[in-house]
């Protein structure tokens, strides 16, 4: 036998026995000269099935209802490879500088998206100075800026100011600490940002705006229109008309909600409803842009106070659908139970020091007093609760990707 023929039978013999191992992928053999790289192996390895570029969750083309007219995305429309980015480092811990915190420690899925303590820990024993806002629904808001305080004009600038904050996550350039081009560094030094920012972005550069969309997107996608109200809207087609699906208790609530309430000249309610409708207004419950202070001026461990606190999560899955509470309310959270709530609105005390107080809450700088009653208020608390869904808590595509089941 010819030594050409034995070196065929070997090689084929060789192939042969390669082939019958389970283990091994083929496509990663070398044959000759030819070889096909997984382009994704370190991705794959990080995040296991979590993350599939190969089928990506939806994000960019989920369904909403059509009474849902806001949105705040302005040209950044959502992608699914920018949202999935997005996910990844909403919940990479690199992000901070000592690996330990990321946004997803201060904002919970299973907390619609907020945090149960009253502040969120930071970077090295570091606590944030305000409660952590809900995120469920922040696209679908006439109002741009973030923050309890609306110091971020848009989403995608508020993204990274955590990350460069000295107590949150640390990169601030301060005391010994990197700052934001030392995480653009450390990102692009990790394999499956390289792969993932070549397939979103078609280069491994890492950038502060390519964060920012990135996160941005992924926070836009977080959406909740599962409720019990939602069910009515849609039986309804009006948000004054009865709900065949709410109870007696729930309905009246609902007009409580809605209804504009009248005062006497002493600022005391003698007619209408509650008019929160006024600053969290229906079906998105978004806060209105031109809102202003709601007379909760307090600050965390101080005993000063701020008054330019005007920005409110929607009020969309303050609860669960069974009712519970999420988290903590207001930016100092303190108040644990919606009944607390109710009554700071019911007897707002009066600061001589807030200068800011909603006009809507006040007559000639006195604020008003709703004087609701007990069945009122138990009229608005199961009202409340109907905003409550399921799906925001347990979609996987929202969920921790660096958890490998």
């Amino acid at each position: 036998m010819g030594k050409a023929i034995k070196c065929t039978i070997v090689y084929f013999l060789l192939i042969a026995v390669i082939s019958s191992c389970t283990k091994l992928d083929m496509s990663n053999i070398v044959v000759g000269k030819n070889s096909v790289t997984d382009p994704f192996a370190s991705t794959k390895a990080a995040f296991g099935s979590n993350i599939d570029f190969s089928n990506l969750s939806n994000y960019a083309n989920q369904s909403k209802p059509a009474y849902i007219t806001n949105d705040n995305s302005g040209t950044d429309t959502i992608k699914d490879t920018k949202a999935t980015l997005g996910r990844i480092l909403f919940y990479d811990k690199n992000l901070s500088t000592n690996n330990k915190i990321s946004c997803a420690s201060c904002h919970k899925q299973a907390f619609g998206f907020s945090d149960t303590a009253l502040v969120s820990n930071g970077v090295d024993g570091g606590l944030t100075v305000r409660h952590a806002m809900r995120l469920v629904n922040a696209r679908f808001s006439n109002e741009l800026k973030f923050f309890w305080n609306e110091r971020a004009a848009s989403l995608e600038i508020q993204t990274t100011m955590p990350i460069q904050d000295h107590v949150e996550m640390g990169f601030s350039g301060a005391i010994g600490r990197g700052n934001l081009d030392s995480l653009m560094k450390k990102l692009s030094n990790i394999n499956y940002y390289k792969e993932i920012f070549k397939n979103v972005y078609g280069d491994t550069i890492v950038t502060e705006s390519r964060l920012q969309e990135s996160l941005a997107q992924f926070v836009r996608s977080i959406q909740s229109f599962d409720s019990k109200f939602d069910v009515g809207r849609a039986l309804t087609n009006n948000n004054n008309n009865l709900f065949s699906n709410f109870t007696s208790l729930e309905n009246a609530g609902k007009a409580l909600y809605l209804t504009q309430p009248v005062f006497d000249g002493n600022g005391n309610r003698i007619s209408g409803g509650a008019g929160c409708n006024g600053c969290h207004r229906a079906p998105e419950f978004d806060i209105d842009p031109n809102s202003r202070n709601n007379g909760i001026v307090g600050i965390i461990g101080s005993t000063g106070i701020e008054t330019n606190n005007t920005k409110s999560p929607s009020l969309r899955d303050l609860v669960k659908a069974d009712g519970t509470l999420n988290s903590r309310m207001m930016h100092t959270g303190q108040f644990t139970s919606l009944e607390d709530v109710i009554g700071h609105y019911n007897n707002i005390p009066l600061n001589r020091a807030n200068n800011n107080l909603d006009n809507r809450l006040r007559v000639d700088g006195v604020p008003n007093k709703l004087n609701l009653t007990s069945t009122e208020v138990a009229q608005l608390v199961a009202f409340i609760k109907t905003l409550g869904g399921t799906n925001v808590y347990t979609d996987k595509k929202w969920s921790n990707p660096f958890l490998i089941q």
